[in-house]
């Protein structure tokens, strides 16, 4: 079974993001559960763990298909032995937050090397940092999300993702969520039905579906393999309607969070019933 839905906002205390995914007839949906844009946060209270619960059955939405996104500051690849540090806090401080909400998937972006150390290194630290913080967690799941490959971002070829899940000492807890556009920017064509299975191919191949954990589904406005970052509505961009067939009706992408993030969220309930109409019944 397929579960779709879109990043809603967390405005006004997590509690709210669970009623926005009803709002918009979702059956998954991604929040950041503190500003994506600030290094500290309030603690949750108990009060709005208890609410966030509480909607999240309201909504009917079960935990497993909430995909929770850390904060855009965090670089668990920093080649600054002090950043690195203050990223991985805010890491394990994300992944806690999870813990507390009872939601056991946290999203997020690799890292990046900031041309001055080698990719191989970045990429070494980034385990190193996923070891860390699961040592000091339970019960979530890091969930690695591909990356156009825009300025010294990692994360953009598949193997990069299979780099980083060999040196995971606790492959249990390690996963993959793979965004169409970046996959797409990053030079992976899914134009067709044919370049999708060759695509899903590799990845199977060089990663394993078995770490597939969530999907971004999103268009692109950025031409392929440009390596730049800029998602688009579904139906508009580069992209075309073919790749989100074919994940509709392959069972490869059953039974995980697949969350919209294009540009009109006033559109989203529409590209929620548009995803599920392109389904084979």
């Amino acid at each position: 079974m397929k579960y779709v839905g879109a990043h809603t906002s967390a405005a006004g205390g997590v509690d709210q993001a669970p009623l926005r995914a009803m709002e918009i007839g979702a059956r998954a949906f991604a929040l950041f559960t503190k500003n994506q844009r600030q290094w500290n946060a309030r603690p949750l209270s108990a009060e709005s763990i208890e609410a966030f619960k509480a909607n999240l059955k309201k909504a009917d939405i079960k935990a497993e298909h909430v995909l929770p996104h850390d904060s855009y500051l965090i670089n668990l690849g920093h080649p600054d032995e002090e950043a690195l540090s203050k990223s991985r806090n805010a890491f394990l401080d994300e992944m806690q937050r999870c813990e507390q909400l009872g939601l056991p998937l946290l999203n997020f972006h690799p890292g990046s090397h900031l041309k001055q150390i080698s990719e191989a290194d970045c990429l070494k630290r980034v385990a190193e940092s996923i070891n860390w913080t699961l040592d000091q967690s339970n019960g979530v799941t890091a969930v690695i999300e591909n990356t156009s490959g825009q300025g010294s971002n990692l994360g953009f070829r598949f193997e990069h993702l299979a780099a980083i899940i060999e040196e995971v000492e606790d492959k249990s807890r390690v996963g993959v969520c793979l965004d169409t556009c970046h996959t797409f920017t990053a030079g992976y064509d899914l134009r067709t039905a044919a370049d999708c299975e060759s695509t899903f191919g590799e990845f199977d191949a060089v990663v394993g579906f078995q770490y597939l954990r969530a999907m971004h589904l999103n268009g692109s406005k950025a031409a392929f393999a440009s390596r730049v970052d800029r998602h688009h509505s579904l139906t508009q961009g580069e992209l075309g309607l073919d790749v989100f067939r074919f994940i509709m009706n392959s069972d490869h992408f059953n039974d995980i969070p697949m969350v919209l993030e294009t540009i009109d969220e006033t559109i989203w309930p529409e590209e929620i019933q548009l995803l599920y109409s392109l389904a084979d019944n």
